[in-house]
């Protein structure tokens, strides 16, 4: 049962491999090739874990290395939610500072503000 959550992971794995905010990430650190190997890596894992899950019964050893698979994979996992998370939280900073700086520039909304100082 743990080894099909466990293959689970590794597809979520993949499909988070391929999101747009990591596929930006990539591009931004240069890390395309290293991520690519990972995504290709996992997949061809998977075929293995299902055929771990059946033989886990009959060898300590296979029961071992899921364990130390699952670990690794978790650990890949939560360092592709930190990639994401600075991949959107750089582009929501980038956006922000564009935004300041044009509404800073735009006469329309500098009546804007002076208007509302007026009102206060």
């Amino acid at each position: 049962m743990a080894e099909s959550i466990l293959f689970n992971v590794a597809a979520s794995l993949v499909t988070k491999l391929g999101s747009p905010a990591i596929t930006e990430f990539q591009l931004f650190w240069g890390v395309h090739d290293e991520l690519d190997k990972l995504k290709h890596t996992i997949l061809a894992m998977e075929a293995v874990l299902l055929d771990a899950e059946d033989q886990q019964s009959n060898s300590h050893a296979v029961k071992n290395w899921i364990s130390r698979v699952k670990d690794a994979f978790y650990e890949v996992h939560d360092l592709i939610d930190e990639f994401t998370y600075e991949t959107l939280r750089h582009q929501v900073m980038g956006k922000g500072k564009r935004g300041v700086k044009e509404r800073s520039h735009s006469p329309r909304a500098m009546q804007y503000i002076i208007g509302f100082r007026r009102v206060k």
